[in-house]
Protein backbone atom coordinates (compact mmCIF):
# COMPACT_ATOMS: atom_id res chain seq x y z
CA UNK A 1 0.00 0.00 0.00
CA UNK A 2 1.89 3.46 -0.96
CA UNK A 3 -1.09 5.83 -0.57
CA UNK A 4 -0.98 7.94 2.64
CA UNK A 5 -3.30 6.96 5.77
CA UNK A 6 -2.72 10.30 6.91
CA UNK A 7 -2.42 13.82 5.07
CA UNK A 8 -1.63 17.34 6.27
CA UNK A 9 -2.87 20.27 5.46
CA UNK A 10 -2.00 24.38 6.49
CA UNK A 11 -3.91 27.01 6.82
CA UNK A 12 -1.61 29.74 7.89
CA UNK A 13 -0.37 28.45 11.26
CA UNK A 14 -2.64 26.02 12.14
CA UNK A 15 -1.61 22.18 10.36
CA UNK A 16 -4.26 19.57 10.33
CA UNK A 17 -3.88 16.30 10.24
CA UNK A 18 -6.39 14.14 8.26
CA UNK A 19 -6.69 10.50 8.99
CA UNK A 20 -8.21 8.32 6.31
CA UNK A 21 -7.30 4.55 5.31
CA UNK A 22 -11.30 4.54 3.47
CA UNK A 23 -12.09 2.22 6.24
CA UNK A 24 -11.93 2.31 9.73
CA UNK A 25 -8.70 4.41 9.79
CA UNK A 26 -7.34 1.47 12.33
CA UNK A 27 -3.50 2.66 13.72
CA UNK A 28 -1.58 -0.17 11.44
CA UNK A 29 2.11 0.67 11.59
CA UNK A 30 2.17 2.27 8.63
CA UNK A 31 -0.86 4.11 9.87
CA UNK A 32 1.60 5.75 12.98
CA UNK A 33 4.37 6.38 10.16
CA UNK A 34 2.37 8.38 8.32
CA UNK A 35 1.02 10.59 10.73
CA UNK A 36 4.75 10.62 12.42
CA UNK A 37 5.81 12.01 9.01
CA UNK A 38 2.79 14.44 9.03
CA UNK A 39 4.31 15.90 12.54
CA UNK A 40 7.41 15.92 11.23
CA UNK A 41 6.22 19.19 9.06
CA UNK A 42 4.36 21.06 11.76
CA UNK A 43 6.14 23.65 13.47
CA UNK A 44 7.05 23.67 17.39
CA UNK A 45 7.31 26.75 17.94
CA UNK A 46 4.06 28.14 16.77
CA UNK A 47 0.41 27.72 16.17
CA UNK A 48 -1.99 24.75 16.53
CA UNK A 49 -2.53 21.23 15.65
CA UNK A 50 -6.23 19.66 14.52
CA UNK A 51 -6.18 16.18 13.73
CA UNK A 52 -9.39 14.56 12.52
CA UNK A 53 -10.43 11.53 10.45
CA UNK A 54 -12.87 10.27 8.07
CA UNK A 55 -16.89 11.30 8.18
CA UNK A 56 -18.31 9.10 10.78
CA UNK A 57 -15.26 7.65 11.56
CA UNK A 58 -12.23 9.01 13.83
CA UNK A 59 -10.50 5.85 14.29
CA UNK A 60 -11.26 2.34 15.55
CA UNK A 61 -8.02 1.55 16.68
CA UNK A 62 -4.91 -1.24 16.17
CA UNK A 63 -5.46 -3.34 13.14
CA UNK A 64 -7.39 -6.23 14.45
CA UNK A 65 -6.33 -8.15 11.27
CA UNK A 66 -2.50 -7.73 12.60
CA UNK A 67 -3.26 -8.82 15.97
CA UNK A 68 -5.68 -11.91 14.55
CA UNK A 69 -2.77 -12.98 12.28
CA UNK A 70 -0.94 -14.05 14.91
CA UNK A 71 2.65 -12.70 13.85
CA UNK A 72 3.90 -11.76 17.29
CA UNK A 73 7.07 -9.36 15.67
CA UNK A 74 4.26 -7.49 13.77
CA UNK A 75 2.28 -6.98 16.52
CA UNK A 76 5.42 -5.65 18.39
CA UNK A 77 6.46 -3.78 15.90
CA UNK A 78 2.11 -1.79 15.37
CA UNK A 79 2.05 -1.30 19.29
CA UNK A 80 5.09 -0.11 19.95
CA UNK A 81 4.98 2.36 16.99
CA UNK A 82 1.73 3.10 18.02
CA UNK A 83 2.10 3.89 21.81
CA UNK A 84 5.10 5.84 20.62
CA UNK A 85 3.06 7.97 18.38
CA UNK A 86 0.16 8.47 21.42
CA UNK A 87 3.24 9.50 23.74
CA UNK A 88 4.74 12.10 20.71
CA UNK A 89 1.12 13.90 20.82
CA UNK A 90 0.51 13.90 23.98
CA UNK A 91 3.80 15.71 24.80
CA UNK A 92 3.14 17.79 21.34
CA UNK A 93 4.75 21.26 22.58
CA UNK A 94 1.97 23.23 20.62
CA UNK A 95 -1.61 22.41 21.48
CA UNK A 96 -3.54 19.39 19.57
CA UNK A 97 -7.06 19.69 19.36
CA UNK A 98 -8.81 16.69 18.47
CA UNK A 99 -12.02 17.24 16.08
CA UNK A 100 -13.97 13.78 16.33
CA UNK A 101 -15.95 13.53 12.98
CA UNK A 102 -17.33 10.05 14.55
CA UNK A 103 -16.83 6.55 16.49
CA UNK A 104 -13.19 6.63 18.62
CA UNK A 105 -13.37 2.94 19.85
CA UNK A 106 -9.89 1.46 21.76
CA UNK A 107 -6.71 3.05 20.92
CA UNK A 108 -9.62 6.07 19.30
CA UNK A 109 -10.02 6.78 22.41
CA UNK A 110 -7.07 7.00 23.43
CA UNK A 111 -6.06 9.46 20.94
CA UNK A 112 -8.40 11.61 22.34
CA UNK A 113 -6.54 11.16 25.96
CA UNK A 114 -3.53 12.84 24.02
CA UNK A 115 -5.07 15.97 22.47
CA UNK A 116 -5.49 19.07 24.79
CA UNK A 117 -8.60 19.93 23.50
CA UNK A 118 -11.71 17.37 21.91
CA UNK A 119 -14.57 18.17 19.65
CA UNK A 120 -17.09 15.59 19.02
CA UNK A 121 -20.28 15.45 16.65
CA UNK A 122 -23.75 14.93 17.23
CA UNK A 123 -25.30 11.61 16.40
CA UNK A 124 -25.33 7.83 17.10
CA UNK A 125 -21.43 7.33 17.65
CA UNK A 126 -19.63 5.76 20.36
CA UNK A 127 -16.19 6.21 22.24
CA UNK A 128 -14.51 4.02 24.74
CA UNK A 129 -11.81 1.29 26.06
CA UNK A 130 -13.33 -2.07 24.89
CA UNK A 131 -10.44 -4.07 25.71
CA UNK A 132 -12.01 -5.71 28.82
CA UNK A 133 -14.76 -6.82 26.48
CA UNK A 134 -12.60 -8.43 23.67
CA UNK A 135 -10.49 -10.47 26.59
CA UNK A 136 -7.46 -7.62 25.81
CA UNK A 137 -4.53 -6.00 28.81
CA UNK A 138 -4.79 -2.83 28.69
CA UNK A 139 -0.91 -1.87 28.46
CA UNK A 140 0.74 0.62 31.19
CA UNK A 141 1.61 3.20 28.25
CA UNK A 142 -2.04 3.74 26.99
CA UNK A 143 -3.48 3.02 30.59
CA UNK A 144 -1.80 5.44 31.88
CA UNK A 145 -3.51 8.12 29.25
CA UNK A 146 -6.65 6.97 29.79
CA UNK A 147 -6.23 7.30 33.73
CA UNK A 148 -4.68 10.78 33.87
CA UNK A 149 -7.51 11.93 31.06
CA UNK A 150 -10.81 9.92 31.85
CA UNK A 151 -12.87 11.94 35.26
CA UNK A 152 -12.59 10.46 38.55
CA UNK A 153 -16.31 8.98 38.86
CA UNK A 154 -15.79 6.88 35.37
CA UNK A 155 -12.75 5.78 35.93
CA UNK A 156 -13.87 2.37 36.93
CA UNK A 157 -16.80 2.25 34.57
CA UNK A 158 -14.55 3.29 31.44
CA UNK A 159 -11.62 1.05 31.85
CA UNK A 160 -12.74 -2.35 33.75
CA UNK A 161 -16.47 -1.59 33.41
CA UNK A 162 -15.38 -1.21 29.40
CA UNK A 163 -18.41 1.38 28.97
CA UNK A 164 -18.83 2.72 25.85
CA UNK A 165 -19.91 6.39 25.79
CA UNK A 166 -22.28 8.25 22.82
CA UNK A 167 -19.76 11.71 21.89
CA UNK A 168 -22.07 13.52 23.97
CA UNK A 169 -22.00 11.58 27.36
CA UNK A 170 -18.32 11.70 26.81
CA UNK A 171 -18.39 14.71 28.17
CA UNK A 172 -19.05 13.75 31.64
CA UNK A 173 -16.47 10.96 31.09
CA UNK A 174 -13.79 13.71 30.69
CA UNK A 175 -12.99 12.15 26.79
CA UNK A 176 -14.64 15.25 24.88
CA UNK A 177 -14.79 18.87 26.09
CA UNK A 178 -17.45 20.30 23.09
CA UNK A 179 -20.34 18.73 20.84
CA UNK A 180 -21.26 20.03 17.67
CA UNK A 181 -23.33 19.09 14.55
CA UNK A 182 -21.40 17.02 12.79
CA UNK A 183 -21.31 19.94 9.54
CA UNK A 184 -19.69 22.41 12.38
CA UNK A 185 -16.98 20.48 12.93
CA UNK A 186 -14.14 21.42 11.02
CA UNK A 187 -15.20 25.23 11.57
CA UNK A 188 -15.56 24.76 15.04
CA UNK A 189 -11.86 22.92 15.57
CA UNK A 190 -10.82 25.70 13.20
CA UNK A 191 -11.79 28.71 15.47
CA UNK A 192 -10.43 26.92 18.69
CA UNK A 193 -7.21 26.52 17.35
CA UNK A 194 -7.14 29.83 16.39
CA UNK A 195 -7.56 30.94 19.94
CA UNK A 196 -5.37 28.74 21.06
CA UNK A 197 -2.38 29.47 18.30
CA UNK A 198 -2.24 32.52 20.91
CA UNK A 199 -0.76 30.53 23.43
CA UNK A 200 3.13 32.07 23.69
CA UNK A 201 6.58 30.55 23.24
CA UNK A 202 8.22 28.82 25.04
CA UNK A 203 5.53 29.49 28.29
CA UNK A 204 2.73 27.04 26.58
CA UNK A 205 5.40 23.94 26.04
CA UNK A 206 6.96 24.00 29.03
CA UNK A 207 4.18 24.73 31.24
CA UNK A 208 2.54 21.94 29.51
CA UNK A 209 5.74 19.63 30.17
CA UNK A 210 5.72 20.29 33.63
CA UNK A 211 1.75 19.22 33.62
CA UNK A 212 1.90 16.08 32.21
CA UNK A 213 5.46 15.65 33.15
CA UNK A 214 4.70 12.65 35.54
CA UNK A 215 2.37 10.65 33.43
CA UNK A 216 4.10 11.03 30.78
CA UNK A 217 7.48 9.57 32.30
CA UNK A 218 5.52 6.77 33.31
CA UNK A 219 3.80 6.47 29.50
CA UNK A 220 7.84 6.25 27.87
CA UNK A 221 9.12 4.19 30.75
CA UNK A 222 6.40 1.60 29.76
CA UNK A 223 7.06 1.83 26.02
CA UNK A 224 10.94 1.32 27.04
CA UNK A 225 10.16 -2.31 29.34
CA UNK A 226 8.38 -3.43 26.49
CA UNK A 227 10.62 -2.52 24.03
CA UNK A 228 12.83 -5.14 25.89
CA UNK A 229 10.31 -8.24 25.39
CA UNK A 230 11.64 -10.32 22.63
Amino acid sequence: MSEKLATLKKDGDISTIILDDGKANVFSTKMSEDINMCLDEVPLESGCLIITGKEGMFSAGFDLKTIQGGDIKLIQEMTLTGFKLLSRIFSFPRPVIAACSGHGIALGTFLLCCCDYRIGIKGDFMLGANEMRTNMVIPPPILELIKFRVAQSHKYRAVLGAEMYSLSDGKDAGLIDEIVEPEDLLSAAMEKAKDLATMGHPSYSLTKELFIGEVHKKINDSIKELEKIK
